[in-house]
């Protein structure tokens, strides 16, 4: 081989040794500067606070100031736009929900984002267990009764949700495609709106998030017939799953960080790690209760990706099912 050809072998290796000796270096030395994590919810919504938790607490741990920036809009996919398409080098993370990533993307005709394709999931942190409440007067107290009732009534009761495609919305159609049930919709702007409906009776059921739920329930104001997942809920004792009458209906919200996709490994892992041992905490998982929340399991971040990728069909046949359309 003439001495030219081995210089210029010489200078190639050079060359990459320059380019992957800085990157190595930078990964293990990871965060080096302020982390980014953008909420696609208004400030004060439950995202945001959980953000701001987990944030406090992982900026401690990692010892870089982690910043909260909310990007509502267009049902969370502006938000979550804005983080496929940023540098892919862990200084910016999504506070993905399971409608950022299941619901909007099958919702919306023209997604921005591919949920499988554009991020790098990093770690599950919540759960978010509804609960099937109804007007102490509607003549049922469990599922089962509810099924009889509105079945031997169609069109006579009507139920709330948050809106079109909302997770309330789909767990009741979904509820009522399961029996043919003929239950009226009526959507409003937000539980909060709803409530005070339900409370006097206009109209009858709908399934709200504990944070609404569990107060209304010990305070003896709605009566809890069940709840969408099938594990059995450890926030109000005595309240079944809606699986227990009903077998294979498990439904839950959830909340979980993710990065764009082509995140280096390393610097997933390393987030993971952090966000598991924060989550491993008790004062972390008393702060999710107060939120109405449960701890997920841990999850690897494949495991977390494969949840991911699995709920994209269940999501989308219960908007279909239920004829959802964006408001």
């Amino acid at each position: 081989m003439s001495t030219l050809r081995l210089a210029l072998r010489a200078l190639a290796l050079a060359c990459l040794v320059a380019l992957v000796v800085p990157a190595a270096a930078a990964q293990s030395s990871y965060p080096t500067r302020p982390i980014r994590i953008v909420v696609p919810y208004p400030p004060g919504a439950l995202t945001d606070l959980l953000a701001r938790a987990i944030g406090e607490r992982l900026g401690t741990s990692l010892k870089q100031p982690v910043v909260i920036e909310n990007k509502p809009g267009a049902g969370t996919l502006v938000g979550a736009e804005l983080v496929a398409k940023s540098p892919p080098d862990g200084y910016t993370l999504l506070m993905a929900t399971s409608t950022t990533l299941g619901i909007s993307p099958a919702l919306y005709s023209t997604s921005p984002v591919n949920p499988v394709r554009d991020f790098a999931p990093v770690s599950p942190v919540g759960t978010v267990n509804f609960f099937l409440i109804a007007n102490p007067a509607f003549p049922a107290k469990n599922v089962a009764e509810l099924i009889d009732v509105v079945g031997r009534n169609p069109g006579r009761f009507n139920y709330a949700s948050v809106g079109s495609g909302s997770p309330h919305h789909l767990f009741m159609e979904t509820l009522k495609k399961e029996y043919g049930l003929v239950l009226q919709h009526v959507p409003y702007k937000g539980t909060a709106a709803a409530i005070p409906d339900l409370l006097t009776g206009n109209v009858q059921v709908m399934f709200a998030d504990a944070t609404i739920a569990v107060p209304n329930i010990q305070a003896g104001k709605v009566t809890a017939l069940g709840t969408s997942a099938a594990k059995p809920t450890t926030l109000v004792q005595g309240v079944p799953p809606i699986a227990a009458t009903v077998p294979g209906f498990d439904w839950q919200a959830w909340q979980g960080i993710v990065a764009p996709a082509g995140t280096p490994k390393e610097i997933v892992a390393k987030l993971s790690d952090e966000l598991q041992r924060i989550q491993a905490t008790p004062e972390f998982r008393e702060q999710l209760v107060k939120f109405g929340m449960e701890p997920f399991a841990p999850q690897t971040p494949e495991q977390f990706a494969a949840m991911i990728a699995a709920e994209q069909p269940r999501w989308a046949k219960a908007i279909k099912d239920s004829g959802a359309k964006v408001d």
